[in-house]
C-alpha cells in the first residue's frame, strides 16, 4: 500500500511529539543535527575553494531534513548506510565531527584512517556501517545487517538510504524482494532529490513515486515532504517500530532537493536546471530556515536560543576543521592495514 503524506506541521498548534519537556528536546536535538550537516558542508566548500580538498565531494546541503528526521527516529544502536552523497549520514546518526573532517583530508585520525575520504566514510560507534560511491552498493549490506540482527536476536534495525537513481539498480528490488520475504527489520529510505545526476526523476522513474514500488514487495510505501523534518521523523518512526516489532520492512521516500551540484564543482556541459529557480530554493524550500521558523511559530525555543545553538555547533566545526588541518597524513606502510586479515606466518 502506497500512502501519500502531507506535512501536517503549519499549524500554529505545537505537535504532539514536541508538547513535553522531552519533546523540546528532541526538536532542538533535530535542529542541532541539521545545523551540524549544513555548516559542515559549508566548511567544506571553503575548503574546495582554497584547494585542501583532495577529491570531489559530494554536498548534502539542501537534504538536511531527510537524513536527519529518519536518523533520529532511530537509536545509536541501531545500524545506518549511506551512499556517495555521504557526509550528512553519518553526521545525522550522531558522528564526530573531527574525525569526519579529517578522513575527508585523507588524515590518519579519519574515522576510515584517511583511505576512504569523502565518499567512503563509517564509523561503528553510532552504527554507521559505511558508504560507498557505487550506486546501489550499500543496499545489500543494509539487508545483511538487518538480516544478522534478526538471526542474533539483538534488536537493532537497518536504515538503508539511496537515491532516485539507485531506486531502478536491480540490487534494490532483489534486496527488498529478500527482506519481505524473511521479514527482516530494514527501512529502505529514498532520498528523491528529482535527479540522477542530471536526469530527472521523471525521465527514469516508471511510476510517480518511488514508494509505490513497495506494493510489488508486500510492504508498506509512504512518500513525505522531505525539507520537513517532523514528516520524515514520524514516517521513519513508524517504520522503526514495525522493523523492531518483527513484522518487516518498509519502504519511506522523501522528496527533497539538492541545492547544489551533483559533486561540487562538477561542470555540467548542458545545464539542465534553471539556476534561478534553484536560487529560490534557499528562501522557500530551505530545510533549515523552515524548521527555523515553525520553531518560533511554535514557541519551543526562542531566536536566541537557536542563534546560540548555531553559534556552538559553527565552534564545533571549526573545531573539526582545525583539527584535520593539524593532523597527520598516514605513514605509507598503512597502505597494507586493514587489507589483510592478521595471521601467524608458518614457515
Amino acid at each position: 500500500m502506497t500512502i501519500s503524506a502531507g506535512t501536517g506541521t503549519d499549524s500554529t498548534a505545537i505537535p504532539a511529539e514536541f508538547a513535553h519537556d522531552d519533546g523540546r528536546a528532541l526538536a532542538l536535538e533535530m535542529m542541532r543535527r541539521m545545523q551540524r550537516v549544513r555548516l559542515f558542508e559549508e566548511a567544506t566548500t571553503v575548503l574546495f575553494h582554497a584547494g585542501e580538498l583532495p577529491a570531489m565531494v559530494h554536498l548534502s546541503i539542501g537534504q538536511e531534513a531527510a537524513v536527519v528526521g529518519a536518523c533520529v527516529a532511530t537509536e545509536t544502536s541501531d545500524y545506518m548506510t549511506g551512499n556517495h552523497r555521504s557526509h550528512g549520514h553519518p553526521i545525522a546518526k550522531g558522528a564526530r565531527l573531527d574525525a569526519l573532517m579529517a578522513e575527508l583530508l585523507g588524515k590518519a585520525t579519519g574515522v576510515c584512517g584517511g583511505k576512504g575520504g569523502s565518499m567512503h566514510l563509517a564509523d561503528f560507534s553510532v552504527g554507521s556501517l559505511g558508504e560507498s560511491g557505487i550506486v546501489g552498493s550499500a543496499i545489500p549490506v543494509a539487508t545483511g545487517a538487518g538480516l544478522a540482527a534478526q538471526v542474533r536476536g539483538t534488536g537493532e534495525v537497518a536504515l538503508c538510504f539511496f537515491g532516485d537513481g539507485a531506486a531502478s539498480e536491480g540490487v534494490l528490488h532483489e534486496s527488498m524482494n529478500m527482506a519481505s520475504i524473511w521479514r527482516l527489520p530494514v527501512i529502505y529510505f529514498c532520498e528523491n532529490n528529482g535527479y540522477a545526476v542530471s536526469v530527472t526523476a521523471e525521465e527514469s522513474l516508471s511510476v510517480p513515486e518511488v514508494s509505490m514500488r513497495a506494493a510489488g514487495y508486500s510492504m508498506p510505501g509512504i512518500t513525505v515532504d522531505g525539507q520537513d523534518v517532523l514528516a520524515v521523523y514520524r514516517a521513519t518512526r513508524d517504520a522503526v517500530a514495525r522493523a523492531r516489532a518483527g513484522d518487516g520492512p518498509s519502504l519511506v521516500e522523501a522528496k527533497t532537493y539538492r541545492f547544489h551540484e551533483h559533486a561540487y564543482g562538477l561542470q555540467v556541459p548542458t545545464p539542465y536546471r534553471d539556476q534561478s529557480v534553484v536560487d529560490s530554493w534557499f528562501e522557500t524550500v530551505d530545510p533549515v530556515r523552515l524548521f527555523h521558523d515553525r520553531l518560533l511559530g511554535w514557541g519551543i525555543v526562542t531566536e536566541a536560543e537557536l542563534a546560540e545553538q548555531r553559534a556552538e555547533v559553527q565552534s564545533e566545526v571549526d573545531a573539526a576543521v582545525e583539527f584535520a588541518r593539524v593532523s597527520p597524513f598516514p605513514p605509507p606502510e598503512a597502505a597494507y592495514a586493514d587489507v589483510y586479515a592478521p595471521s601467524e606466518v608458518h614457515p
